[in-house]
């Protein structure tokens, strides 16, 4: 007897033609500032509670007093006096540690004398708190600009050389076996497989980085600056102002997020190839 199965007609696999289609890769397309939701979430619940009295004035300002308050910092030029300083120490100091940061990260990663010689006293100055080398600095180095912006770059340097190294050292074995077989030499391997495999991992490096650098400006603008945001919010701790110290806060914050945003804004545009396979 036949089976029904037998007797079912056959049908052959549909065959496309033409050029495969490209996938799309990542999370959906958000919404033009939808990071921004958050913040609004937070501040919205912050405006609710100072109006309804729940928060002492004394130790958290109300955000009109704190807008009000950042009005008046920038109309009798107190915040542009503090910020230009803040702007270059973190600007100067996050542009050298990324150039030491990337290069140590190449040198370890590509030769492995530089991996004998690099990797084990950077493994080991991450074991030390950073504002631990504070005390070591200024004996060096006076309390001066130099302290600061050395402080800064230490850090970011150690953010870029972790993030990059671990993206050179994580590149697709397949892809260096390719460059074998097809007998690609060293400039060529480096320039076609080397840099487009690290630069995720270099600009996610970048992105820490400059999170690293204002925190650290915070905290090297304590010692004896006579300028600088920071300089500015600890004075304004000494006379209990919480409306300057979170006009302060708000200008770390506002800077931060879109240093943040830029890096990203470059990120996409540099990796724009990586959101389509074949």
């Amino acid at each position: 007897m036949t089976s029904l199965a037998e007797t079912r007609p056959r049908t052959t696999p549909e065959v496309r033609t033409g050029p495969p289609s490209r996938r799309r890769l990542g999370r959906p397309r958000t919404l033009p500032f939808a990071r921004l939701t958050g913040i609004v979430v937070l501040l919205g619940a912050w405006s609710i509670a100072s109006g309804a009295g729940v928060l002492d004035p004394r130790k958290l300002s109300a955000p009109w007093t704190v807008l009000e308050t950042g009005a008046g910092l920038i109309a009798d030029g107190t915040l542009q006096g503090n910020l230009g300083p803040s702007l270059y120490r973190v600007g100067v100091g996050f542009a050298v540690g990324v150039a030491i940061g990337t290069a140590l990260a190449v040198f370890a990663g590509l030769t492995r004398i530089g991996e004998a010689l690099v990797d084990g006293p950077i493994q080991v100055k991450r074991a030390v708190p950073l504002l631990g080398l504070a005390p070591l600095m200024i004996l060096w180095l006076g309390i001066g600009e130099q302290f600061k912006i050395v402080l800064i770059a230490a850090g970011v340097a150690s953010y870029m050389y972790v993030q990059t190294h671990a993206a050179l050292t994580a590149i697709d074995q397949r892809y260096v076996e390719l460059a074998e077989v097809l007998s690609l030499s060293r400039t060529a391997f480096v320039r076609k497989v080397v840099i487009p495999g690290a630069l995720p991992g270099f600009f996610l490096g970048l992105r820490l980085s400059a999170t690293i650098a204002w925190l650290t400006l915070v905290v090297v603008e304590e010692v004896n600056a006579i300028d600088g945001v920071g300089k500015m919010i600890f004075k304004a701790q000494d006379y209990g102002q919480s409306d300057v110290i979170l006009a302060g806060l708000a200008v770390f914050g506002i800077f931060g997020f879109a240093s943040d945003a830029l890096l990203r804004a470059i990120e996409r545009k540099v990796l724009s190839w990586r959101r389509t396979l074949a």
